[in-house]
């Protein structure tokens, strides 16, 4: 299917299909494969994907702040879910997940230089978020791109926040053992190489 036929048909899903189907023809390990595929079915099925009233889950947009060396990267201590993570949020109807994840590095970093290492899918995860106070458990289905900034600029910390870091990408494991967060440390450490 041609990916631009979403959006001239209007459907304000054809810019995050065209990423999905995108970042789908290319190799990727195992599991990512297997998540980008739900993830297109998902946003083939869902209307509301964008908007985080979708029950069964919703799009997030991530940014995967890394020095200009790569050999760094900058984390959130998360205040809700009490880990080490990348920097994002909902796309609360925003069909560009590039501009979803640009806007939250500005706003819970405090970072105004900041720029897209390119404009397609770093990293793609889909990951259960639990039950809260009034938001019943869903799913997340997150597209990750990597962003470069200046490890020198200062930081402002967020309420989304306890803290902020520039943490080696080699040591990011030693914070979040995950497997999303291993995923793109290898991703990273391979373009080093």
């Amino acid at each position: 299917m041609d990916p631009t036929s979403d959006i001239a048909a209007g459907n304000e899903r054809g810019p995050v299909l065209a990423l999905l189907r995108a970042h789908a023809a290319r190799e990727w390990e195992m599991h990512e494969r297997e998540m980008t595929a739900a993830t297109l079915r998902f946003v083939e099925t869902e209307p509301t994907c964008l908007w985080r009233s979708c029950a069964p889950g919703h799009l997030t947009g991530s940014a995967w702040i890394v020095s200009p060396d790569r050999t760094r990267t900058l984390l959130t201590h998360h205040r809700k879910l009490e880990k080490w993570l990348q920097l994002g949020g909902h796309a609360d109807g925003e069909p560009d997940l590039l501009a979803v994840a640009l806007k939250e590095a500005r706003e819970e970093s405090g970072l105004a230089r900041i720029r897209a290492v390119e404009t397609a899918i770093f990293d793609l995860d889909r990951h259960w978020i639990p039950e809260r106070k009034g938001e019943p458990a869903h799913w997340h289905y997150d597209l990750r791109f990597m962003i470069e900034a200046d490890p020198a600029e200062p930081l402002t910390i967020s309420s989304e926040s306890k803290d902020l870091a520039w943490v080696a990408v080699d040591e990011v494991t030693a914070l979040n053992p995950e497997e999303s967060m291993a995923r793109m440390v290898r991703k990273t450490r391979a373009l080093r190489r």
